[in-house]
């Protein structure tokens, strides 16, 4: 119950951001929030009562929902000055912490490393690291006017439904993420027999290949364009959820799985960039109201799998995120940038 609170006060935290940023900055909220994070991570591991566990987690969701959302702010705000595509260059930042938070754990679990040691030395390690990057973050002056304008926006309200193909783009893809994350190693045991060392290779493949497509995925983008980018991504990620789901044996499953990351990794980046497109002036709120459907995905696509694998089974289940994420398809055309404006 604690954990599937985690999302929904996260969602609270992004909206609050979009507050604290217009009273101050993304990079100042993002300052206090990312060492925060670090410290309530450690607070969850040295509690030894439910009520401090719940209350750890509780801060974590909502710092988390105010750290994603000022991040991308600021990264949204630089691709505005750099003039072009740098947004998933960032978020393979995101999936390399994934990778190497994920091998610590496992380290942790084979040589039973209390959550104390664990969490608490991530911390001790984190929390400096983010004080040192906090005096390094883009102010007004290095990312241009579009946040400069944002940052006088205070009165303005952006609406909300030329953001929603957007935030269903947002959704569908997280569903699809949330099935990987949650339902791929399960997959692999239950329904094909593997053992779990092996099953456990169907994440890595899946997080691996969207490091290595999001490595890329800025000078795709340069290259074809946006849309382009993200409707291949599209049917990449379905294509992967269909091999997987009809897997005769783990390595079919794994590089379906594999398949799957590399058609994702593109879409969720390039939502935040449509949208601080969409709204230049207003860019900071657009994000803020994006990354609500980040974690509206992340609630609905495990209990949508779990709830189809129990009453079917897993290749079924599958079956759903794969018409989720080719939804992405029709909406694809808001991701391509406004025409210029003629002289």
């Amino acid at each position: 119950m604690f954990l599937a609170a985690v999302p929904v006060l996260a969602g609270v935290g992004s909206i609050g951001s979009e507050r604290l940023v217009r009273r101050t900055s993304a990079r100042a909220v993002l300052r206090v929030v990312q060492p925060a994070v670090c410290l309530t991570l450690a607070a969850a591991g040295l509690g030894d009562g439910l009520w401090q566990l719940a209350l750890a987690l509780g801060v974590f969701g909502l710092l988390v929902g105010a750290l994603d959302a000022s991040m991308n702010m600021l990264g949204v705000g630089l691709q505005h000055r750099y003039g072009r595509s740098i947004m998933i260059g960032f978020h393979a930042a995101f999936s390399l912490g994934a990778i190497v938070g994920a091998a610590l754990a496992g380290i942790g679990a084979h040589y039973r490393l209390g959550l104390p040691v664990l969490f608490g030395g991530a911390a001790a390690v984190l929390v400096p690291a983010a004080l040192l990057a906090g005096t390094r973050f883009a102010g007004p002056a290095e990312i241009g006017d579009a946040v400069q304008e944002a940052a006088r926006a205070a009165e303005r309200s952006i609406p909300w439904r030329p953001l929603l193909p957007l935030c269903l783009a947002m959704a569908a893809a997280y569903i699809a993420d949330a099935s990987v994350s949650n339902y791929s190693v399960k997959y692999l045991t239950d329904a094909l027999a593997s053992p779990e060392d092996v099953a456990k290779l169907s994440y890595l493949g899946y997080m691996v290949a969207m490091l290595l497509g999001r490595m890329l995925g800025d000078a795709a983008v340069q290259r074809w364009g946006a849309v382009p980018v993200v409707r291949t991504g599209a049917v990449l990620a379905a294509l992967g959820f269909v091999v997987a789901a009809a897997a005769p044996e783990a390595v079919t499953g794994i590089a379906g799985f594999t398949l799957l990351g590399l058609g994702i990794c593109a879409i969720i980046p390039q939502v935040f960039a449509a949208g601080g497109r969409l709204f230049p002036a207003d860019s900071d709120a657009a994000v803020a109201r994006l990354n609500l459907f980040n974690y509206a995905g992340f609630l609905v696509g495990s209990p949508l799998v779990g709830a189809l694998a129990g009453a079917g089974s897993y290749r079924v289940a599958l079956l759903a995120p794969t018409a989720l994420i080719l939804l992405v398809l029709p909406l694809a055309r808001h991701f391509a940038p406004a025409p210029a404006k003629a002289l």
